[in-house]
């Protein structure tokens, strides 16, 4: 299974983004999204299970919207009302008995 997230880039705070993340294969599994600020350790930011189940991080939640096109095997990333705090590498990544990660998408949220 390969993951290819993109969909990053320099946004104003207030602004939007979609990160979108390919996969190889079927996305009928758990996907989502874990974002690493600089000098940060990696956390988790949203996910989706097989039955429609979201879940998304306190930091996030009401202005981030996970979703998912089985047909393409894409998952997306809806990020509006992006502060600051927001800005990090994003990873995709695919749960199949194991964890499998997408290469991160930079998002730089300027103040």
């Amino acid at each position: 299974v390969q993951l290819q997230a993109s969909g990053g880039g320099l946004v104003q705070a207030g602004g939007s983004l979609r990160l979108s993340c390919a996969a190889s294969g079927s996305v009928r599994s758990t996907m989502g999204w874990y974002r690493q600020a600089p000098g940060k350790q990696r956390e988790w930011v949203a996910t989706s299970t097989s039955d429609g189940t979201t879940t998304y991080a306190d930091a996030v939640e009401g202005r981030f919207t996970i979703s998912r096109d089985n047909a393409e095997n894409t998952a997306y990333l809806q990020m509006n009302s992006l502060k600051p705090e927001d800005t990090g590498v994003y990873y995709c990544y695919l749960i199949i008995t194991r964890f499998y990660w997408g290469r991160g998408t930079l998002v730089t949220v300027s103040s």
